[in-house]
C-alpha cells in the first residue's frame, strides 16, 4: 500500500516510516507540515494518508484541515488521523468529510500495539472507519439542552411566544408571566 505520512515530529515521523516499511507498505512521502502534505498527495496519489492533527505552520489544526480538504477534493481518499487529544469538532468534521468511507481518528497514546495501528490503517485503506473508543465517547457525550432547565409553565409560555402570541401573555392565566 502506498502511504503519504504527515507528522511534524521528526522522531515520530521516522519511526512511523520504519514501522510501515517493516510491514510491507511503501511510504511514498513523509512530510512535516500541512502544505507539504497537500503537495505530496497531489504528486504521489497515495492509497492512504496518515496525518497528525497539529502541524506547522500554526501548530493548531492544520493537519486535520488538510485531511478534510483532501477528502473534499478526493472523496474516496482514505485518511487516518493521529492525535494526542480528542477534539469533538475535529473528529466530527473529519468523519463527515469525503464520501464517508475510509476514515480513521486514533489517539496516539492509546495505540497499545504496533499491529493494532497497522490493522487500523488497513481497515481505513479498505474503506472502513476506525475511531478510538475515547473519540466515540466524546462525540456521543450529550450536551445539555437549555430548555430542560425550564419549568413546565415556562415551556408553555415559550411555546406561546414561538407561535407569535406574546399579546396573549398579558391576559388570562398567563398574565403574571409577561
Amino acid at each position: 500500500m502506498r502511504v503519504v505520512l504527515a507528522e511534524d515530529s521528526v522522531l515520530l515521523r521516522d519511526g512511523l516510516v520504519g514501522l510501515l516499511t517493516r510491514f510491507g507498505h511503501e511510504v511514498v512521502a513523509a512530510v512535516g507540515d500541512a502544505p507539504a502534505l497537500l503537495a505530496a498527495v497531489a504528486a504521489h496519489a497515495p492509497d492512504v494518508v496518515v496525518t497528525d492533527v497539529r502541524m506547522p505552520p500554526g501548530l493548531k489544526d492544520e493537519g486535520l484541515r488538510a485531511a478534510v480538504r483532501l477528502r473534499a477534493e478526493r472523496p474516496g481518499l482514505p485518511v487516518l488521523v493521529l492525535s494526542q487529544y480528542v477534539q469533538r469538532a475535529y473528529a466530527a468534521e473529519l468523519l463527515d468529510s469525503g464520501d464517508g468511507t475510509g476514515v480513521g481518528y486514533l489517539l496516539k497514546d492509546r495505540i497499545g500495539q504496533v499491529e493494532q495501528f497497522v490493522a487500523a490503517l488497513g481497515e481505513v485503506a479498505a474503506g472502513g472507519t476506525v475511531v478510538d473508543p475515547e473519540v466515540v465517547r466524546q462525540l456521543l457525550r450529550r450536551r445539555r439542552d437549555p430548555l430542560e432547565r425550564l419549568t413546565p409553565r415556562e415551556r408553555e409560555v415559550l411555546a406561546l411566544v414561538a407561535e407569535g402570541r406574546p399579546a396573549g401573555l398579558t391576559t388570562g392565566p398567563y398574565s403574571g408571566l409577561a
